[in-house]
């Protein structure tokens, strides 16, 4: 589970990594310092220094060779993906090297080489490899009780859903649950919360409330709480894989989808989108984790080094949150797309078509949460700082 060769297949390679002229340059630092090494030196600057790539490369090879455990970190974002989308996965390599005093070191699989989503939660619970990054949605697939955050205008906003998961009430009905499906929590990783994006072409106006999306098709991914969501607000829901979803839209089959601003740039919509609606209704988050059979092997003080680096990584990635979010936007700006931030009156009317309080939640509320009493707790938890802090100005 530990080991693995440092060579990614070359569509990975072809389709992820630098597509600018230094592209050449860099697949030859692949091939003579290794995957890891070469995409440090691509990110720091220091790739076309050969001096300096010789000492990143010294550096890592020092670490590896002195470390007690060799782990498979895996993600489905390339490196550099943190200026829009703050992933902060060199951070956690680092920190976890770091706070472990050298005893681990981690082994960097970016950009979906090793897969994404369902796949890297697989191979997490089946031991293939140690820690894996995916979003929350994800996990639920898994660990059915994460997706009580996709049932909308509770925990959307940024500052509601770090109160929430740092929350003791949380821990207690989520986090034994998840790790009784061989998974342990590591760090969150808030973004911004979810949007309604619109192709070009459909509308002469960016969404403003659930009446401008009625009747079109909204591609959803398979969580039935999402899709519930925007039948509630009289769209379409409409299943797509998310590899086939910018093909969907420029053909007409689907209309709309949701994911924040910051995943929309970084999964390359700018040339889909005409507006894209900042409706705060359910966080799009992320998450790390690890095996729980392979954390409880550790050593106690490499166990206690690994919370240390998850609660500093996510500190880190709660610090970016303002900066990725002015990049990803003015990014989208300047390519022509409309990003629109609906008044309150237009968002209490999204509230009133799919939120939270509506009755028709109580079922999954008490499947989820246990019962209603316990959703109502989590639901106070989202207004009690635990002494996190996130910008929430999406």
């Amino acid at each position: 589970m530990l080991r693995h060769a440092n060579k990614p297949n070359s569509h990975a390679l072809e389709n992820r990594e630098p597509e600018r002229p230094e592209r050449r340059h860099f697949l030859n630092m692949v091939g003579r310092y290794g995957f890891t090494t070469a995409l440090i030196g691509a990110l720091g600057g220091t790739l076309f220094s050969e001096s300096a790539m010789a000492a990143v490369s010294q550096e890592e090879d020092e670490r590896e060779k002195a470390a007690d455990t060799v782990l498979v970190m895996a993600t489905g974002y390339r490196l550099g993906a943190s200026r829009a989308y703050p992933i902060m996965q060199l951070n956690f390599k680092e920190n976890l090297q770091n706070f472990s005093r050298g005893k681990l070191y981690v082994r960097l699989q970016p950009g979906g080489q090793l897969g994404a989503g369902g796949a890297l939660i697989t191979k997490v619970q089946n031991g293939t490899i140690a820690m894996a990054q995916h979003s929350i949605s994800n996990l639920s697939a898994f660990a059915p009780e994460v997706d009580l955050i996709n049932i909308p205008y509770w925990c959307g906003e940024n500052q509601h859903l770090v109160n929430l998961v740092t929350s003791s009430a949380w821990k207690d009905v989520v986090h034994g649950k998840v790790e009784d499906r061989g998974f342990k929590v590591l760090s969150y990783i808030c973004i911004d919360p979810r949007t309604v994006a619109v192709r070009k072409g459909l509308l002469d106006h960016p969404v403003r409330t659930p009446d401008d999306i009625r009747g079109i098709k909204f591609r959803v991914p398979s969580s039935q709480i999402l899709q519930k969501v925007y039948r509630l607000a009289g769209a379409n829901p409409t299943p797509v894989a998310w590899g086939e979803t910018s093909s969907a839209m420029k053909q007409g089959v689907a209309d709309a989808l949701d994911p924040s601003v910051e995943a929309l740039y970084v999964f390359g919509f700018t040339d889909v989108l005409a507006s894209i609606s900042t409706i705060k209704s359910v966080p799009d988050a992320q998450v790390y984790t690890c095996n729980k059979r392979w954390f409880d092997a550790q050593p106690a003080d490499v166990r206690e080094a690994i919370m240390q680096a998850s609660d500093v990584t996510f500190r880190e990635n709660l610090a970016k949150v303002p900066a990725a979010r002015a990049y990803a936007y003015y990014e989208m700006r300047h390519a022509g797309i409309d990003i629109y931030a609906p008044s309150d009156a237009e968002i209490g009317q999204w509230k009133e078509k799919c939120g939270h309080q509506l009755e028709t939640w109580n079922d999954l509320k008490t499947e989820l949460a246990g019962s209603l009493d316990k959703f109502n707790e989590l639901l106070a938890a989202t207004e009690v700082s635990n002494g996190y802090y996130v910008d929430s100005n999406a």
